[in-house]
Order: C-alpha cells, then structure tokens, then sequence
C-alpha cells in the first residue's frame, strides 16, 4: 500500500547515527515539519541534527492529500467564538504566512505546485457555511458563497478561497533536503534531559525540538490528554472527474476531492485511530456509482494528530521546558501546519519574537469539551481486559481488520500484524501478541 507520492518520487538516502554526538538544536523526526525546520535552521547557520527512526517523510507526510490552504475546514468562526478577532486574525496570517514561504520555495523546485481554488462544502448544514463565511469576512480573508458545486452529490452551498494550492509533497521535499545534517534509521528510544539515546549512540543537545507528529515524551506537556489521532482514506482514480479545484467536506466524515495530473484523488469517511469505522470499500462504493467507468491506481491512508480546540501545538514543550519545543496537533493540515511551525520554531531558536506565536502556545488552556472525552476513551481502554496492550500507556489494543494491524483508540500508537511499531506514540515494538 504505497501513496500516489512514494510510488513515484524517491527520496535521498542519509546515514545511520553509529557513534555519541554533540550538536545544539537536535530536532527528532524527519516528516516535513521536521525538515522544514531543519532547512530554515540550515539557511541561518544553527548547527542541529535531524534524526529519523526511519526513512524521512516514510510516516505521514507520504501519506498526505497534499493540499496548502489557510482555509481549514470551518474553524474560523470557532476560533473567534473561542479567543476573539485577535487570535483569528492571527491564526488566518500565519497559515497565509506559510502558503506564501511555499510559493517562494516552489517557484525554484519542480513539484508541480499549482494555484487552486479550495471549497468547504456541506451536504447538509447551508447555516453554518454561513456562519464561515461572515467570520471570515470580519477577520479579513476574501471568501465567497458558492450555491452549487461540480460534485457527484447534493450539496448546499459551499464556502470558497481563491488562489491556494496543491503539490508533490515528496518532490517538494526533494527540492529541500540536499546537504541537510539528517540521521536516518536512528530511533531515538529515550530522552534522558536534553540527550537523545538511540540504538547505536547518544546525540546531546543543547536544545530539542520535537516533531514526531505525535509527542512521545510523556512527563511533560499533557499531549496524552490534548490529542488524539484520526484515520482518513484515499483512493487515486483514473478515468474520472476533474474538479478544478481543492474540495473538503465541513464533516469529518464526509468527502475531500482534488486532481493530481490525470487522477482524481477521493478521500474520506475518516475515524478515530481505533474504531474500524471506514475503510476505502466505503470510497469505492461512492466511486463505483459516481464514476463508473474509472479505474483505481493507488490506495493509502492518512493519519492525523487533533488538537482540543482545532489549533496546533507549536512551541515549548510546556511550561517547565525551556529548551524543549514541540509541533503537534495540525488537525489534517499538515503540511500548512509545518509551515508554521519551521517558522515559529526557527524565530524561537534565534531568539526573534514570532507575532504568530501566542495563538499556538502549547500551555494554553486545555478545559474543551474534547478533554472529556479524550479521558473517556482511555478510561474505557485502559479498563478493559486484554493481553494486547500498548507499550505507550497501557490502552488496549484493537485489530484493524481493513489493515491488518494492532491500533490503540487512546491515542493512535499502531503495529504491524508481528508487532512491529508503524505509528507513535509508542516508541518501541509489541513484545508479546499472544
């Protein structure tokens, strides 16, 4: 099962990490926020380290959808209802702030990044793509009220940002990474302070930033509490619609559509890590009655870390952390979200006042209604009785029949069918399945 971006764009290779080092700003995980961090560190001259259990972008950011936009679904009437003008204003410049740096970085990178339109539709709430559309309007982002749309199926209205966009993820990335100081297949198992201890030796640094999609580092911040991670599915279809533009349902569940070359790719009917609730037979019902004559050429499956309120968790790690940072919680924008966050974190590094970083702080507060039912869920996973337990926090584990592997609902760690660990925040294999 390999995305439309791995089967067709191979990345660098980089070394293993086989003795102890030294370095200032050691950053762990080589997704693309990661890397976007450690190139803008690059550009300044701070000596860091980039480690990756893996291969770089092996985890999710192969897995993503791929489309830049400060137009996240329908949160900015949220965001205003919760923190006020201030904050939405400074949360709608940030994530222009990140499609801009892309469009300047991709003007000299072949990664097919094209200006797209993006659409947030409903099917059934016309009321609150209303509500969308005043709120962005009074925070100053130019939108417009669509009453239909191209798509196979009865919508009301959807909400429209011109000139966003969309790429190769991995072309991009491509574009970026020659002459990074990056480790690959250099698990960091455990920190003790500021030192990374991996399989084959130990990095020191003066200071640590996190970005391995999901923080692994339990005893500060809370993000056992603040997040909780959410599976969507994508089919690439031939022979089908070109939609000329970026679409996304204002439902979690609902349909995203957008064109790479001559593919539709169709995405949805997402849920919680956990739930076997979708799968792509789901997708493949909806395309086999929409687009009848078309043809599957590749299938995948993102996963994504949510956030209590919809906002990410950029910054230092908590309160008590000085010289540990985190970028979490992107809420299925990813790729603007580690944008923001290679920004934000390079700012913090150099010492420089981000304006943008008082609405990501990751000690903000976390009394949301999604704490409670967080807690709820790991309750009742950690209560019930099984064998099969996640190395992380103890939360039972559930079989993934559509994937064939072991996913805790908590907080969305994930094995291989032989226990292997394919997601974190676990960060060590299953030892017993039987």
């Amino acid at each position: 099962m390999k995305s439309i971006w791995s089967s067709q764009t191979e990345l660098p290779h980089f070394p293993r990490l086989d003795k102890d080092i030294h370095t200032d700003v050691l950053i762990i995980g080589g997704g693309i926020a990661g890397i976007l961090t450690a190139y803008f560190l690059h550009k300044n001259g701070v000596k860091y380290i980039l480690a990756e259990k893996d291969r770089i972008c092996s985890g999710i950011t192969q897995n993503t959808t791929a489309k830049i936009t400060y137009q996240h679904g329908l949160i900015y009437h949220k965001i205003l209802k919760s923190y006020g003008i201030n904050l939405a204003q400074m949360y709608y410049k940030a994530n222009k702030a990140a499609l801009d740096k892309y469009s300047e970085l991709c003007d000299k990178i072949q990664c097919d990044y094209h200006k797209k339109d993006n659409f947030v539709y409903s099917t059934s709430n016309r009321s609150i793509l209303e509500k969308e559309a005043r709120a962005l309007d009074k925070i100053g982002c130019s939108a417009d009220f669509c009453e239909s749309t191209v798509l196979p199926l009865q919508t009301v209205g959807a909400v429209r940002v011109k000139n966003q966009a969309q790429f190769n993820p991995l072309k991009f990335i491509y574009g970026i990474v020659d002459g990074l100081n990056i480790y690959e297949n250099t698990f960091v198992r455990e920190m003790i302070g500021c030192t990374a201890v991996t399989d084959n030796g130990k990095i020191s640094a003066n200071r640590v930033i996190v970005t391995t999609h999901f923080p692994f580092i339990n005893k500060h911040g809370s993000y056992f509490l603040k997040l909780y991670q959410h599976r969507s599915y994508v089919i690439a279809l031939e022979n089908a619609q070109d939609v000329n533009g970026m679409y996304v349902d204002e439902n979690k569940r609902g349909l995203s559509f957008r064109n790479y070359n001559n593919l539709l790719l169709l995405g949805g009917f997402g849920h919680r890590t956990g739930k076997n609730k979708g799968s792509w037979n789901e997708l493949r019902a909806f395309a086999k009655k929409a687009y009848p004559h078309s043809i599957e050429k590749y299938h995948w499956v993102a996963q994504d870390c949510m956030s209590l309120d919809g906002i990410p968790y950029i910054g230092n790690y908590s309160k008590r952390t000085d010289n540990l940072y985190v970028a979490s919680g992107f809420n299925k924008w990813g790729l603007s979200g580690a944008m923001v966050s290679a920004l934000i974190l390079n700012d913090m590094i150099l010492g420089r006042k981000n304006e943008y970083s008082d609405v990501f702080n990751p000690s903000r507060s976390i009394l949301k209604p999604q704490l409670l039912l967080n807690g709820l869920e790991a309750t009742k996973n950690l209560l019930t009785p099984t064998t099969k337990r996640c190395p992380h926090l103890g939360c039972a584990l559930k079989w993934n029949k559509a994937e064939h592997s072991w996913d805790c609902p908590c907080h969305g760690s994930r094995f291989s069918e032989d226990g292997k660990v394919l997601d974190n925040p676990a960060n060590g294999d299953l030892q017993h399945l039987n």
